[in-house]
């Protein structure tokens, strides 16, 4: 069944056309096919999916990247409690999208719960303005940072986070289809396709950051400023935009469709499930070894060889003897050892996760302390600061698709220049350096208030300059441009056919995971610093606080990260010969 948004009615009404004009393996929309390669999907359709990209992240950091302001200010949550609610909910942000590609790859198919999705995501920003504007919820006696402790209002405070939560969820539909939708639109077996895809992902996220930029310098201006209802009003305005983008390009994408074979979540749950149950049996020579022989086993066939056990099942003869019988082919559980081998990969990325977290929380507050003063009277919003990761990425990502891939080609004589696993691994090296130039940033912010006697007056500017905390997001933008962009194109390419929006929602996951460890760490260290009556890690007055005594610990646990990762990596077999 085609995913298009008009049902299939025959395989055939296509024109018959030479075979390097169509493509195989999808439909146009109206659910013919073979379809037509000039007519449908790359550059051109990819396009739309970029515009809605851009006008999606610009409404979604319109959000994110400020929330911590809006908890510590109007809703009056201290410092701490702020950061572990913006953690918790980065994680249902990233953990969503686990839901919302197992829906669109086993149901709904992506073109239309990126459309359904997109109705939750304007309907979310539409009560989260609601929520700031409405008179009710901000009662004029509310707006004086002395009035009673009955504020905010109670039903402001629900309906702000109900709100909240559910752009979450929608963003969990929206995400990793709009994303694998459009690497979609390029064919893998086409070698010119095949190339632009790679450079796809590359540009899809220059355009993802694009959006985050313009977000960061217009919409945190505007919520610190004027108001948030407007801060929040835009947004909802830019995702209407996106969903007419995206509708615009309806009749230009390619649409996967599901085949004989049934949905791989379930076909690689049976293995699971087969191999479980067979755990006590030994699978006999011969059934492994007839199908292995049938495949590469430079693949990794020998790996998780428990897997195997799902080629048998036992099942009562006529004569009462046990027989082999073969529960799964051979491929279904090569899918489910491609699934597993993730797995590692996966894990040891949670720690630049963890990392990747601090930048919209502990360093925005960082810099609210700061002089962030340009020329007599204007002031950087401390959010703000956060656009020179974007800046650094929309900037830096033009240099490495254009000069250090060909460079790289030129010597490892590969497609991509590095490998996918390497271009992770530099991106976690880089974010090691982040956070050690961080705790030295801090340690002498520190140094600077104890020097000009303001460590008992948290509300006082520091007198240094805001430009210091530049280095430590530069370099995590640069870092994000090998690390976030090899995830999204590993995630993709790695899962087996028909789960490209599940492999990735498994790398949103990641941050997801991340931001929730962000929050036990910050609460277990809360605890264990604050017991003796003094100042934690992460007192309300930073001048007393320590991050960095945390950037130090996160910069070790970075390193350590690194290594186990390179372990990892080192013996990963990939799924295809020209991933490598």
């Amino acid at each position: 069944m085609a995913e298009s948004p008009k049902e299939s009615t025959s395989d055939t009404s296509a024109p018959l056309l030479r075979e390097t004009e169509t493509v195989e393996g999808v439909v146009d929309y109206k659910g013919r096919r073979p379809v037509n390669r000039s007519n449908t999907g790359g550059w051109r359709s990819a396009a739309f999916i970029i515009g809605v990209e851009i006008a999606e992240r610009f409404a979604y950091y319109g959000i994110s990247s400020n929330l911590i302001t809006y908890l510590t200010g109007p809703l009056r949550q201290p410092t701490v409690t702020a950061a572990e609610n913006v953690n918790v909910w980065l994680g249902a942000v990233m953990m969503f999208p686990l839901f919302g590609a197992f829906i669109a790859d086993a149901f709904l198919g992506r073109y239309r719960t990126i459309f359904f999705a997109s109705l939750l995501y304007i309907l979310g920003l539409g009560l989260l303005t609601l929520s700031a504007v409405l008179p009710a919820l901000n009662p004029p006696n509310c707006q004086d940072n002395n009035s009673s402790s009955s504020c905010p209002p109670e039903l402001q405070i629900i309906l702000f986070f109900f709100s909240l939560y559910l752009v979450a969820f929608a963003q969990g539909g929206h995400k990793p289809c709009v994303q694998a939708f459009g690497a979609d639109q390029f064919d893998a077996r086409d070698p010119k396709e095949c190339k632009s895809r790679s450079s796809f992902f590359n540009w899809w996220y220059c355009a993802f950051n694009a959006g985050s930029v313009v977000s960061l310098t217009v919409l945190n201006y505007i919520q610190d400023n004027m108001n948030w209802g407007l801060g929040f009003g835009i947004p909802c305005v830019s995702m209407v935009l996106a969903l007419a983008v995206f509708l615009l390009g309806t009749e230009t994408y390619r649409y996967s469709f599901k085949d004989d074979n049934g949905s791989p979540i379930m076909r690689i749950s049976r293995v699971f499930f087969v191999a479980a149950k067979n755990w006590r049996i030994t699978p006999s020579a011969p059934i492994v070894e007839e199908e292995v022989g049938e495949t590469h086993s430079s693949h990794g066939a020998h790996q998780y060889r428990f897997l195997d056990k799902a080629l048998i099942t036992t099942s009562d003869s006529p004569d009462g003897l046990k027989k082999d019988l073969k529960a799964c082919s051979f491929s279904e559980v090569e899918e489910a050892k491609a699934v597993l081998r993730l797995f590692p990969i996966w894990a040891t990325c949670l720690v630049y996760a963890i990392a990747f977290a601090q930048s919209s929380t502990f360093f925005i507050k960082q810099g609210a302390t700061m002089d962030r003063s340009i020329g007599s009277g204007f002031k950087i919003p401390a959010a703000s600061l956060q656009c020179f990761i974007n800046l650094s990425i929309v900037l830096f990502i033009p240099i490495f698709d254009r000069v250090i891939i060909p460079i790289s080609r030129a010597f490892t004589r590969k497609p991509s220049g590095i490998t996918m696993l390497q271009r992770i691994g530099t991106g976690m090296i880089l974010s090691m350096i982040s956070m050690v130039v961080a705790a030295l940033v801090e340690k002498e912010r520190l140094k600077i208030a104890m020097d000009s006697g303001l460590v008992d007056n948290p509300k006082a500017t520091v007198p240094m300059s805001v430009w210091w905390l530049v280095p430590q997001f530069v370099l995590f933008g640069v870092a994000d441009v090998f690390t976030m962009v090899g995830l999204q194109e590993f995630f993709y390419d790695q899962v087996p056919n028909g789960l490209q929006s599940v492999g990735l929602s498994l790398y949103l996951s990641i941050f997801g995971v991340g931001s929730f460890l962000s929050s036990i760490l910050i609460s277990v260290i809360e605890k264990a610093t604050s017991g003796s009556g003094g100042d934690s890690w992460f007192s309300n007055n930073l001048n007393r606080a320590h991050l960095d005594y945390f950037y130090w610990l996160l910069a070790g646990l970075s390193t350590a990260g690194v290594i186990v990762y390179w372990y990892f990596a080192r013996g990963y077999v990939y799924k295809r010969e020209r991933t490598m």
